[in-house]
C-alpha cells in the first residue's frame, strides 16, 4: 500500500452566518476526497489561555464559575480569552491570573496547547504552569462584573484536583487537560516548549 499525497481540502466558498462579540459562525464549502464537496459550519474564536497556578505546598488554584451554555457551575482554572488585540498569550495568562485570583507568578512554563473542539471550532487554548506564586492587587482598570461577581476560589492539593477530574467533578476541558498535564510534568519532568511558543 503506497502513501497517497494528502488531499487538498480547498475552501470553494465561504459565507459568514453570524458575527458576534466573542465568536463568529461561517459556512464553508470544502472540496472532499474522491470528488464532490461538503459544507462545514465553523465557529471562529479568538483563542484562550488557562493557568495551572501551583503554590509551594503543591496546591493548585481552582475557581468555580457559572457557565450559561451548560447551565451549571464548573470548577476551572484561572483562564480567559485572547481578546486584547496584539497581546502575547503569556501576557494574557499573567493578566488573567491577576484579575481572577489576585496572584502573580515568578516562574512560567507552557504545559500544552489544545483545540477545544476541532470538529466545529478553531478555538485553541494555551495552558500554562505558574509557580512561585505571590499575592497582588487587582490590575488598574479591571472591573469585576457579571459571573465573576459570583466566583468561588479555592486551593486544593494537585493530586486531589486530579482525582476530581476522574470523579467527574472537574469537566472543563482546559482544566482537565491542564491538571493532568501538570501532574504528569511533576512526576516525569518532560521537555516543555518555550514559554513563548504557540
Amino acid at each position: 500500500m503506497s502513501d497517497a499525497a494528502p488531499h487538498d481540502y480547498r475552501v470553494l466558498d465561504s459565507e459568514t452566518v453570524f458575527d458576534g462579540h466573542v465568536i463568529s459562525l461561517r459556512r464553508d464549502t470544502v472540496a472532499m476526497p474522491g470528488g464532490g464537496d461538503s459544507v462545514r459550519e465553523v465557529v471562529t474564536h479568538p483563542g484562550a489561555v488557562a493557568v495551572v497556578a501551583l503554590d509551594d505546598d503543591g496546591q493548585v488554584v481552582l475557581l468555580r464559575q457559572y457557565r450559561h451554555p451548560v447551565g451549571q457551575y464548573l470548577w476551572e482554572l484561572p483562564a480567559g480569552l485572547r481578546d486584547a488585540d496584539g497581546e502575547p498569550p503569556l501576557e494574557t495568562a499573567k493578566r488573567e491570573l491577576a484579575e481572577e485570583v489576585l496572584l502573580a507568578a515568578e516562574r512560567w512554563s507552557l504545559l500544552t496547547t489544545t483545540y477545544s473542539s476541532p470538529g466545529f471550532c478553531d478555538e485553541m487554548v494555551l495552558v500554562y504552569l505558574a509557580e512561585g506564586l505571590t499575592e497582588v492587587t487587582r490590575p488598574d482598570g479591571f472591573t469585576v462584573e457579571h459571573e465573576e461577581l459570583d466566583l468561588t476560589v479555592e486551593r486544593v492539593p494537585l493530586a486531589d484536583a486530579v482525582q476530581r477530574v476522574y470523579d467527574g467533578d472537574i469537566r472543563n476541558a482546559a482544566a482537565v487537560v491542564g491538571l493532568l498535564a501538570a501532574a504528569q510534568a511533576r512526576v516525569a519532568a518532560p521537555r516543555l516548549r518555550d514559554v513563548d511558543a504557540e
